[in-house]
């Protein structure tokens, strides 16, 4: 008994250490703290806050009567979304759309860093950095002003068709094309400039070792494979852990922007939908379970993926 009370008094003395220690570290360095404070007030204002209107989800949201004076309908919008005859087309748009972004627009920015790090002249290498990440600065209602213009029926893709077809082709308005069209023009977007962090990776590379795997005789792809691509791995899995978790958010802006009548049965997605029923028609209630829908699908995937990578023994988010 003496014993354990003996541990006891030691345990509670290393914590009130600890709690004394990490006190002093933080008067030692408020400054920095301060220097933070901003961006947790930000953060708390709005993104916490705000989910306090989490709660119309669960309601008959009316301006009138407020969020607490709403009546309450439990999981009654939630079953309306679930049983509704669009459902599963809408779902599986969003499914389609997001998981084949990421599997081909992933791997593109890997491989683009790679190709600029075998760059050895800086000012060319400067220069090929400067094409490939002005067009992430094209906001996206103009690229998908671009998009219009060149895949229109006169544009100037369907005018080099034509040499070898009769016909031009309606991409933005059949269904097939516009996954390859949005797919596409978002990796001609935003592959370069995603591929920053790839680079920054690779700079840190000791240059020894591809020294060294020269001598050896080591080709480039043996050195790429073995030297790069181990470096970027850690990158990869974390960026792809994340990819994941977002998979459901793909982006409201470039699909409303790129929808038209004729492509709707392959362009309406979750997030199109909750703009048109939630804001469009004033249905925010239904709008608001819609979208909270698609944020807990999303924390699934994004949960799934960092277990299942650390399983893997990789690099993980927590």
């Amino acid at each position: 008994m003496s014993k354990n009370l003996e541990s006891l008094s030691e345990m509670a003395m290393v914590l009130n250490k600890k709690k004394r220690s990490r006190l002093n570290y933080i008067k030692k360095n408020y400054l920095l703290y301060l220097f933070l404070a901003p961006a947790v007030i930000l953060v708390f204002t709005f993104n916490y806050v705000p989910m306090y209107g989490v709660l119309i989800a669960f309601k008959d949201f009316s301006v009138a009567r407020g969020i607490m004076g709403s009546e309450w309908v439990g999981f009654e919008h939630f079953r309306s979304f679930l049983t509704s005859p669009n459902f599963y087309q809408i779902f599986m748009n969003t499914i389609k759309l997001s998981t084949f972004e990421l599997l081909i627009g992933f791997p593109v920015p890997v491989i683009l860093a790679i190709m600029l790090n075998q760059v050895r002249k800086s000012s060319i290498k400067k220069n090929i950095q400067l094409v490939i990440y002005a067009p992430y600065f094209i906001s996206t209602v103009v690229l998908a002003g671009m998009v219009f213009i060149f895949l229109s029926p006169s544009g100037p893709i369907n005018s080099l068709l034509t040499i070898f077809i009769n016909n031009p082709i309606s991409f933005m308005s059949d269904p097939d094309y516009f996954r390859t069209v949005f797919i596409a023009s978002g990796i001609w977007q935003g592959a370069g400039f995603a591929s920053i962090v790839y680079v920054a990776a690779l700079s840190n590379t000791d240059p020894q070792l591809h020294d060294a795997a020269t001598i050896d005789g080591a080709s480039l792809l043996q050195r790429i494979w073995h030297i790069d691509f181990q470096v970027l791995k850690p990158v990869m899995a974390v960026l792809f852990i994340l990819s994941i978790g977002g998979i459901m958010s793909i982006g409201f802006e470039k699909a409303y922007l790129l929808q038209t009548s004729m492509n709707l049965p392959a362009s309406e997605i979750i997030d199109t939908y909750v703009y048109k029923r939630g804001l469009i028609a004033g249905d925010w209630s239904f709008g608001a379970a819609v979208g909270l829908f698609n944020t807990i699908i999303g924390l699934i995937l994004l949960v799934t993926a960092n277990t299942v990578v650390k399983k893997l023994k990789g690099e993980t988010l927590y």
